[in-house]
């Protein structure tokens, strides 16, 4: 009898930035390219959960282009204008599931709702997936972040925790988001975090019951990855680390 075949790894790009919500045109960013080629599949299904956007309509279009028919079966998880779709199942059946960027707090609380955050859990633990996202897309898959869903930048806990410690995106590309959250992680408000540039992505796979990081990639040469924790007693945020990870850059294709 032939031997029972392992599934394959489960995989987590987690952008601070990038991909098709921020390169232009959308279908050229090498991010994209990069969670593409995770699949091992010519043409993956790709599933896009706009929530954090309120479904927005121009999001979810300028997914729908990034990824035409040549390059995967799209789908999109609409979770504000419900239909007769299994969200459940639609899920179950993708190669990737990618989560765009906006509000963490309603995204987190919607997802719970309707039972998103177990399903994606269940895909996490099941393997022959890739999850990805931007931003919120970032945030959701750790056990904290840094955002502003209320406005100015704060803590959030209550993620879904694939991922432990917190998620910082757009640590370069929005003001203040450097300085506060050294000032989260050194009050002992925000446990140790991975902070991402705009264009700069970690890489984790899943090793036993946990998410192990495997790369850090950009597709800008300026931009990086980081690992920020807190040494010491002291709430001065002279006491945070800040380690710059050696992140790779990728060609045009995502290798």
């Amino acid at each position: 009898m032939p031997k029972p075949t392992s599934p394959k790894p489960s995989h987590l790009v987690a952008m601070g930035g990038g991909g098709f919500s921020m390169d232009t045109p959308p279908e050229s960013a090498p991010l994209d390219n990069y969670v593409l080629r995770l699949s091992g599949k010519k043409r993956p299904k790709i599933c896009f959960i706009p929530t954090a956007s309120g479904d927005s309509d121009t999001y979810i279009a300028r997914f729908l282009a990034a990824f035409p028919k040549s390059r995967a079966h799209a789908s999109v998880l609409h979770l504000f204008r419900r239909d007769a779709t299994n969200p459940h199942e639609l899920l179950l059946a993708q190669d990737i599931v990618y989560v765009g960027g906006g509000n963490t707090a309603n995204l987190l609380e919607i997802w719970r709702r309707h039972g998103i955050d177990t399903t994606l859990g269940k895909l996490w633990k099941r393997g022959n997936i890739v999850l990805a996202g931007i931003s919120a897309g970032m945030n959701c898959w750790f056990d904290a972040c840094s955002t502003d869903s209320f406005g100015p930048l704060a803590p959030l806990t209550g993620g879904l925790g694939i991922v432990p410690g917190a998620a910082c995106p757009h640590f370069d590309g929005e003001e203040r988001r450097r300085s506060s959250l050294v000032k989260f992680i050194a009050s002992g408000k925000l446990p140790p975090t991975h902070a991402a540039d705009d264009f700069a992505a970690f890489h984790f796979t899943r090793q036993g019951r946990r998410a192990v990081l495997h790369d850090c990639i950009k597709s800008r040469p300026t931009a990086g990855c980081y690992f920020l924790e807190k040494q010491g007693r002291s709430n001065s945020p002279s006491s945070v680390v800040i380690e710059s990870l050696p992140t790779r850059l990728l060609d045009p294709a995502g290798r």
